[in-house]
Protein backbone atom coordinates (compact mmCIF):
# COMPACT_ATOMS: atom_id res chain seq x y z
CA UNK A 1 0.00 0.00 0.00
CA UNK A 2 3.03 2.28 -0.28
CA UNK A 3 4.92 4.01 2.22
CA UNK A 4 3.60 4.42 5.45
CA UNK A 5 3.53 8.20 6.99
CA UNK A 6 5.71 8.49 10.00
CA UNK A 7 3.54 10.11 13.13
CA UNK A 8 3.84 11.60 16.59
CA UNK A 9 1.64 11.72 19.74
CA UNK A 10 2.13 14.74 21.91
CA UNK A 11 0.19 13.91 24.95
CA UNK A 12 1.04 10.13 24.34
CA UNK A 13 -0.07 9.24 28.66
CA UNK A 14 -3.46 11.20 28.30
CA UNK A 15 -6.89 9.27 26.98
CA UNK A 16 -7.16 11.00 24.09
CA UNK A 17 -2.65 9.89 23.60
CA UNK A 18 -3.67 6.30 24.24
CA UNK A 19 -6.36 5.82 21.87
CA UNK A 20 -4.56 7.15 19.29
CA UNK A 21 -1.83 4.69 19.70
CA UNK A 22 -4.41 1.53 19.84
CA UNK A 23 -6.17 3.25 16.45
CA UNK A 24 -2.80 3.64 14.99
CA UNK A 25 -1.33 0.36 15.92
CA UNK A 26 -4.15 -1.00 13.33
CA UNK A 27 -3.56 2.07 10.47
CA UNK A 28 -2.11 0.03 7.34
CA UNK A 29 -0.69 3.75 6.28
CA UNK A 30 0.93 4.79 9.30
CA UNK A 31 3.76 4.09 11.53
CA UNK A 32 4.00 5.88 15.27
CA UNK A 33 7.72 6.69 15.42
CA UNK A 34 7.24 8.85 18.68
CA UNK A 35 4.78 9.18 21.47
CA UNK A 36 5.66 12.32 23.73
CA UNK A 37 5.14 13.55 27.20
CA UNK A 38 6.25 16.38 28.61
CA UNK A 39 6.23 14.85 32.39
CA UNK A 40 7.41 11.07 31.47
CA UNK A 41 10.43 11.40 28.86
CA UNK A 42 13.14 8.84 28.91
CA UNK A 43 10.28 6.24 30.44
CA UNK A 44 8.56 3.32 28.83
CA UNK A 45 5.20 3.88 27.68
CA UNK A 46 4.01 0.73 29.75
CA UNK A 47 5.07 2.59 32.97
CA UNK A 48 1.76 4.70 32.52
CA UNK A 49 -0.02 2.43 30.49
CA UNK A 50 0.90 -1.62 31.58
CA UNK A 51 -1.24 -2.96 28.92
CA UNK A 52 0.79 -1.40 25.92
CA UNK A 53 3.74 -3.92 27.23
CA UNK A 54 5.36 -5.83 24.66
CA UNK A 55 3.47 -3.41 21.84
CA UNK A 56 4.99 -0.78 22.10
CA UNK A 57 8.50 -0.65 23.46
CA UNK A 58 9.22 2.76 22.55
CA UNK A 59 10.35 5.42 25.09
CA UNK A 60 8.67 8.80 25.58
CA UNK A 61 10.37 11.19 23.93
CA UNK A 62 10.55 15.50 25.05
CA UNK A 63 8.95 17.58 23.24
CA UNK A 64 11.61 18.96 20.81
CA UNK A 65 10.12 20.15 17.34
CA UNK A 66 13.50 19.61 15.90
CA UNK A 67 13.94 15.89 17.10
CA UNK A 68 10.16 15.13 16.34
CA UNK A 69 10.65 16.85 12.41
CA UNK A 70 13.53 13.95 12.27
CA UNK A 71 10.80 11.53 13.15
CA UNK A 72 7.49 12.29 11.80
CA UNK A 73 5.53 13.62 8.84
CA UNK A 74 2.44 14.63 10.84
CA UNK A 75 1.99 15.54 14.76
CA UNK A 76 -1.65 14.92 16.88
CA UNK A 77 -1.29 16.83 20.08
CA UNK A 78 -3.43 15.67 22.52
CA UNK A 79 -2.38 17.99 25.47
CA UNK A 80 -4.68 20.44 27.25
CA UNK A 81 -5.89 23.40 26.49
CA UNK A 82 -3.51 26.39 26.37
CA UNK A 83 -0.20 24.33 25.51
CA UNK A 84 -1.17 23.08 22.17
CA UNK A 85 -1.62 27.18 20.99
CA UNK A 86 2.37 27.47 22.01
CA UNK A 87 3.30 24.03 20.11
CA UNK A 88 1.55 24.22 16.76
CA UNK A 89 3.66 27.20 15.80
CA UNK A 90 6.90 25.12 16.08
CA UNK A 91 5.93 22.14 14.94
CA UNK A 92 4.17 23.79 11.59
CA UNK A 93 7.30 25.97 10.90
CA UNK A 94 8.92 22.80 11.43
CA UNK A 95 7.30 21.86 8.25
CA UNK A 96 5.14 19.22 10.05
CA UNK A 97 1.24 18.23 9.52
CA UNK A 98 -0.89 19.15 12.70
CA UNK A 99 -3.58 17.84 13.82
CA UNK A 100 -5.01 19.47 17.31
CA UNK A 101 -7.41 17.72 19.52
CA UNK A 102 -7.14 20.32 22.19
CA UNK A 103 -9.44 23.38 22.16
CA UNK A 104 -7.10 26.28 20.83
CA UNK A 105 -7.69 26.71 17.63
CA UNK A 106 -11.52 25.98 17.40
CA UNK A 107 -12.75 28.97 17.95
CA UNK A 108 -12.02 31.81 14.91
CA UNK A 109 -12.37 34.57 17.83
CA UNK A 110 -8.99 34.81 20.24
CA UNK A 111 -11.65 36.98 21.97
CA UNK A 112 -13.69 34.35 22.56
CA UNK A 113 -11.56 32.05 22.76
CA UNK A 114 -9.86 33.84 26.09
CA UNK A 115 -13.10 34.35 27.43
CA UNK A 116 -14.42 30.58 27.44
CA UNK A 117 -10.81 28.75 27.97
CA UNK A 118 -9.13 31.15 30.28
CA UNK A 119 -6.03 31.13 28.31
CA UNK A 120 -3.85 33.31 26.05
CA UNK A 121 -5.43 32.67 22.26
CA UNK A 122 -3.07 31.09 19.34
CA UNK A 123 -1.65 33.44 17.16
CA UNK A 124 -4.83 35.04 14.70
CA UNK A 125 -3.16 33.98 11.60
CA UNK A 126 -3.08 29.81 12.51
CA UNK A 127 -6.81 30.30 13.96
CA UNK A 128 -7.94 31.87 10.57
CA UNK A 129 -5.67 28.95 9.15
CA UNK A 130 -6.94 25.71 10.88
CA UNK A 131 -9.70 23.73 9.51
CA UNK A 132 -12.66 22.82 11.53
CA UNK A 133 -12.64 19.13 11.33
CA UNK A 134 -15.83 17.44 11.93
CA UNK A 135 -15.44 15.43 8.91
CA UNK A 136 -19.01 14.13 7.80
CA UNK A 137 -19.72 18.02 7.52
CA UNK A 138 -16.64 20.20 6.17
CA UNK A 139 -14.75 16.73 5.09
CA UNK A 140 -14.47 18.48 1.51
CA UNK A 141 -12.18 21.61 3.03
CA UNK A 142 -9.41 19.22 4.54
CA UNK A 143 -7.63 17.76 1.44
CA UNK A 144 -4.09 18.68 1.69
CA UNK A 145 -4.42 20.99 4.65
CA UNK A 146 -1.47 21.61 7.15
CA UNK A 147 -3.41 22.14 10.10
CA UNK A 148 -6.63 20.54 11.87
CA UNK A 149 -8.76 21.66 14.59
CA UNK A 150 -10.43 18.60 15.93
CA UNK A 151 -13.97 19.05 17.36
CA UNK A 152 -14.28 18.62 20.55
CA UNK A 153 -16.61 15.75 22.26
CA UNK A 154 -19.81 17.47 23.23
CA UNK A 155 -19.62 19.44 19.70
CA UNK A 156 -19.44 16.68 17.64
CA UNK A 157 -22.16 14.86 18.68
CA UNK A 158 -24.38 17.78 19.30
CA UNK A 159 -23.52 18.90 16.15
CA UNK A 160 -23.82 15.88 13.85
CA UNK A 161 -27.47 15.76 15.43
CA UNK A 162 -28.48 18.94 14.80
CA UNK A 163 -26.86 20.27 11.63
CA UNK A 164 -29.28 18.21 8.91
CA UNK A 165 -32.42 19.61 10.23
CA UNK A 166 -30.90 23.04 10.71
CA UNK A 167 -29.44 23.01 7.34
CA UNK A 168 -32.76 22.15 5.45
CA UNK A 169 -34.93 24.62 7.93
CA UNK A 170 -37.18 22.26 9.30
CA UNK A 171 -36.49 23.13 13.14
CA UNK A 172 -36.53 26.70 14.26
CA UNK A 173 -32.59 27.39 15.40
CA UNK A 174 -34.06 30.13 18.21
CA UNK A 175 -35.55 27.23 20.09
CA UNK A 176 -32.46 24.73 20.28
CA UNK A 177 -31.54 23.47 23.92
CA UNK A 178 -29.38 20.36 24.00
CA UNK A 179 -29.03 18.32 27.01
CA UNK A 180 -25.67 16.14 27.13
CA UNK A 181 -24.65 13.75 29.47
CA UNK A 182 -20.75 12.05 29.37
CA UNK A 183 -18.76 9.55 31.36
CA UNK A 184 -15.94 10.49 33.47
CA UNK A 185 -13.20 9.82 30.49
CA UNK A 186 -14.25 13.39 29.41
CA UNK A 187 -12.56 14.79 32.36
CA UNK A 188 -8.82 13.15 31.52
CA UNK A 189 -6.74 11.17 33.35
CA UNK A 190 -5.70 13.84 35.97
CA UNK A 191 -6.80 13.62 39.34
CA UNK A 192 -9.57 16.13 40.10
CA UNK A 193 -11.62 15.67 43.53
CA UNK A 194 -15.01 15.61 41.48
CA UNK A 195 -14.19 12.66 39.61
CA UNK A 196 -13.20 10.15 42.52
CA UNK A 197 -14.78 7.08 42.65
CA UNK A 198 -17.29 7.97 45.86
CA UNK A 199 -17.98 11.13 44.38
CA UNK A 200 -19.14 10.23 41.05
CA UNK A 201 -20.28 6.53 42.00
CA UNK A 202 -24.17 6.63 42.28
CA UNK A 203 -24.54 10.34 41.34
CA UNK A 204 -25.42 12.14 38.34
CA UNK A 205 -24.61 15.86 38.03
CA UNK A 206 -25.10 18.79 36.01
CA UNK A 207 -21.69 20.95 35.81
CA UNK A 208 -20.40 24.41 33.84
CA UNK A 209 -23.98 25.36 33.74
CA UNK A 210 -24.04 27.59 31.07
CA UNK A 211 -20.39 27.87 30.97
CA UNK A 212 -18.95 25.41 29.30
CA UNK A 213 -16.17 25.89 27.14
CA UNK A 214 -17.89 24.08 24.23
CA UNK A 215 -21.08 25.67 23.87
CA UNK A 216 -19.04 28.54 22.03
CA UNK A 217 -18.43 25.80 19.50
CA UNK A 218 -21.41 24.85 18.87
CA UNK A 219 -22.50 28.02 18.18
CA UNK A 220 -20.10 28.96 16.19
CA UNK A 221 -20.89 26.05 13.56
CA UNK A 222 -24.54 26.30 13.92
CA UNK A 223 -24.48 29.89 12.72
CA UNK A 224 -22.15 29.02 10.24
CA UNK A 225 -24.79 26.37 8.98
CA UNK A 226 -27.70 28.68 9.63
CA UNK A 227 -25.92 31.34 7.81
CA UNK A 228 -26.99 33.71 11.05
CA UNK A 229 -26.41 33.91 14.36
CA UNK A 230 -27.69 30.77 16.18
CA UNK A 231 -27.85 31.49 20.59
CA UNK A 232 -28.71 27.97 22.03
CA UNK A 233 -29.06 26.60 25.42
CA UNK A 234 -26.19 23.36 26.84
CA UNK A 235 -26.01 21.62 29.31
CA UNK A 236 -23.59 19.34 30.41
CA UNK A 237 -23.80 16.53 32.96
CA UNK A 238 -21.67 13.72 34.44
CA UNK A 239 -22.35 10.26 34.46
CA UNK A 240 -20.85 7.41 36.44
CA UNK A 241 -19.68 5.39 33.45
CA UNK A 242 -16.32 5.30 31.75
CA UNK A 243 -16.90 6.24 28.07
CA UNK A 244 -19.95 7.48 26.09
CA UNK A 245 -21.67 11.03 25.31
CA UNK A 246 -25.57 11.01 25.20
CA UNK A 247 -26.80 14.19 23.84
CA UNK A 248 -30.63 15.22 23.76
CA UNK A 249 -31.59 17.92 21.57
CA UNK A 250 -34.75 19.62 21.38
CA UNK A 251 -35.96 22.07 18.85
CA UNK A 252 -39.14 23.27 17.27
CA UNK A 253 -40.25 22.64 13.91
CA UNK A 254 -41.10 24.94 11.23
CA UNK A 255 -43.74 23.36 9.89
CA UNK A 256 -44.94 19.40 10.66
CA UNK A 257 -42.46 16.60 9.56
CA UNK A 258 -42.52 12.87 10.55
CA UNK A 259 -40.03 10.39 11.45
CA UNK A 260 -39.73 9.03 8.27
CA UNK A 261 -39.06 12.46 6.88
CA UNK A 262 -36.69 12.94 9.12
CA UNK A 263 -35.19 9.61 8.88
CA UNK A 264 -34.96 10.13 4.97
CA UNK A 265 -33.32 13.57 5.49
CA UNK A 266 -30.21 12.36 7.53
CA UNK A 267 -29.85 9.28 5.21
CA UNK A 268 -29.84 11.69 2.55
CA UNK A 269 -27.26 14.16 4.15
CA UNK A 270 -24.90 11.86 5.21
CA UNK A 271 -24.83 9.64 2.41
CA UNK A 272 -21.23 8.27 1.91
CA UNK A 273 -20.45 9.05 5.37
CA UNK A 274 -19.96 5.80 7.05
CA UNK A 275 -19.77 6.90 10.46
CA UNK A 276 -22.73 8.35 11.16
CA UNK A 277 -25.57 5.58 11.45
CA UNK A 278 -29.65 6.64 11.39
CA UNK A 279 -31.74 5.06 13.43
CA UNK A 280 -35.51 2.98 12.32
CA UNK A 281 -38.81 4.77 12.93
CA UNK A 282 -39.15 3.92 16.43
CA UNK A 283 -35.47 3.47 17.60
CA UNK A 284 -33.01 5.30 19.30
CA UNK A 285 -29.32 4.77 20.00
CA UNK A 286 -27.55 4.03 23.16
CA UNK A 287 -23.59 5.11 23.97
CA UNK A 288 -23.22 1.16 24.91
CA UNK A 289 -24.05 0.58 20.70
CA UNK A 290 -20.98 2.71 20.00
CA UNK A 291 -18.45 2.11 22.71
CA UNK A 292 -15.05 1.66 21.63
CA UNK A 293 -15.84 2.64 17.95
CA UNK A 294 -15.75 5.99 15.91
CA UNK A 295 -19.78 5.66 14.95
CA UNK A 296 -22.38 8.34 16.02
CA UNK A 297 -25.63 6.75 15.97
CA UNK A 298 -28.51 9.40 15.43
CA UNK A 299 -32.31 8.95 16.92
CA UNK A 300 -35.57 10.78 15.71
CA UNK A 301 -39.28 11.62 18.04
CA UNK A 302 -40.95 14.06 16.47
CA UNK A 303 -44.47 15.48 18.91
CA UNK A 304 -47.40 16.69 16.79
CA UNK A 305 -48.59 17.59 20.32
CA UNK A 306 -45.74 20.21 21.19
CA UNK A 307 -44.36 20.90 17.24
CA UNK A 308 -41.21 19.49 18.99
CA UNK A 309 -38.50 17.35 17.62
CA UNK A 310 -36.10 15.46 20.03
CA UNK A 311 -32.82 13.76 18.47
CA UNK A 312 -30.48 11.55 20.46
CA UNK A 313 -26.99 11.17 19.25
CA UNK A 314 -24.33 9.11 20.95
CA UNK A 315 -20.72 8.44 20.55
CA UNK A 316 -17.68 7.47 22.37
CA UNK A 317 -16.06 10.51 23.91
CA UNK A 318 -12.66 9.20 23.19
CA UNK A 319 -12.80 8.23 19.44
CA UNK A 320 -15.79 10.10 17.11
CA UNK A 321 -14.98 12.47 20.41
CA UNK A 322 -11.11 12.84 20.02
CA UNK A 323 -9.14 10.03 18.47
CA UNK A 324 -10.84 8.48 15.98
CA UNK A 325 -12.06 11.77 14.69
CA UNK A 326 -8.62 13.08 14.36
CA UNK A 327 -7.84 10.15 12.30
CA UNK A 328 -10.65 10.11 10.07
CA UNK A 329 -9.12 13.90 9.30
CA UNK A 330 -5.95 12.38 8.97
CA UNK A 331 -7.36 10.07 5.91
CA UNK A 332 -8.83 12.63 4.48
CA UNK A 333 -5.87 15.12 4.69
CA UNK A 334 -3.94 12.63 3.03
CA UNK A 335 -6.59 11.83 0.62
CA UNK A 336 -7.24 8.30 1.61
CA UNK A 337 -10.44 6.33 2.40
CA UNK A 338 -11.94 8.08 5.36
CA UNK A 339 -12.39 4.57 7.27
CA UNK A 340 -8.86 3.35 6.99
CA UNK A 341 -7.97 2.16 9.73
CA UNK A 342 -10.60 2.89 11.53
CA UNK A 343 -13.24 -0.23 10.79
CA UNK A 344 -13.41 -1.45 14.23
CA UNK A 345 -17.15 -3.02 15.56
CA UNK A 346 -18.51 -1.49 18.55
CA UNK A 347 -17.64 -3.71 21.98
CA UNK A 348 -20.40 -5.00 23.06
CA UNK A 349 -21.42 -5.42 25.76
Amino acid sequence: MGTKIRAAIVGSTGYGGVELIRFLLQHPLVEITSVISSSNAGAPIADAYPHLAEIVTDRLDAIDPALIKSKADVVFTATPHGVSSALVPQFLEAGLKVIDLSGDFRLKSGEVYEQWYKHKPAPEELIAKAVYGLAEVFGDEILGVDLISNPGCYPTATLLGLIPALAAGWIDPKTIITDAKTGVSGGGRGLSLGFHYSEINENFLAYKVNKHQHLPEIEQVLSRIAGKEVVTTFTAHLVPMTRGILCTSYASLTEPHTDAEFIELYRTYYEGRPFVRIRPEGKVPATKEVWGSNYCDIGFSTDPRTGRLTIISVIDNLVKGAAGQAIQNLNLMMGWDETTGLTMAPVYP
